[in-house]
């Protein structure tokens, strides 16, 4: 007989504390203009409002959000505020936040078509209309000898290309 893993939750928890959850983003982007763009923190005052010792039982969700709320919202430089203009480009939208949860969700590692045949499939699919949105020569379709992937990071990027300039011939 298996025995299926616990659940940390019921699916009506979960959506309850998913709901609360997209609220809670739905307001902070809607007031984000409102808030600092960097915090009025010093080095360790956040740790410093935490409990000392992690807790023993689990607290409501409402207490996490009111923490969320509390203690880390006031003590993050806001990325995405109309007034950041550093580092790199703000990069969320709502949209994209959608996408993170349905990605979150899904729990998958996408790196190889085996691991993942929507996700490889439709990356690919995606680069090709970039492509044509960007009037790129067909030779750099996903078809042919081109094609492309979606990088992580800046950082990756850049070694991808730097990789690339070093082996071409």
């Amino acid at each position: 007989m298996t025995t299926k893993p616990p659940k940390h939750f019921t699916s009506d928890e979960f959506r309850e504390m998913g709901h609360s959850t997209i609220d809670w983003i739905a307001d902070y982007i809607e007031h984000l203009e409102e808030r600092p763009v960097t915090p009025d923190v010093k080095p360790g005052d956040v740790r410093a409002s935490l409990p000392e010792r992690a807790p023993e039982a689990p607290e409501p969700f409402t207490d996490l959000l009111d923490d969320v709320n509390s203690l880390i919202a006031p003590a993050i430089t806001h990325w995405q505020h109309p007034g950041f203009f550093g580092y790199f480009s703000c990069n969320s939208s709502a949209p994209a936040i959608l996408g993170e949860l349905l990605s979150a969700g899904f729990g998958i590692n996408g790196m190889l078509w085996s691991t993942s045949p929507a996700a490889t499939e439709l990356e690919t699919h995606m680069l090709d209309w970039l492509l044509d949105l960007c009037g790129l020569p067909d030779c750099f379709r996903s078809d042919g000898k081109g094609g492309g992937v979606i990088q992580d990071s800046a950082s990756s990027a850049s070694l991808c290309a730097i990789l690339a300039a070093r082996d071409r011939s």
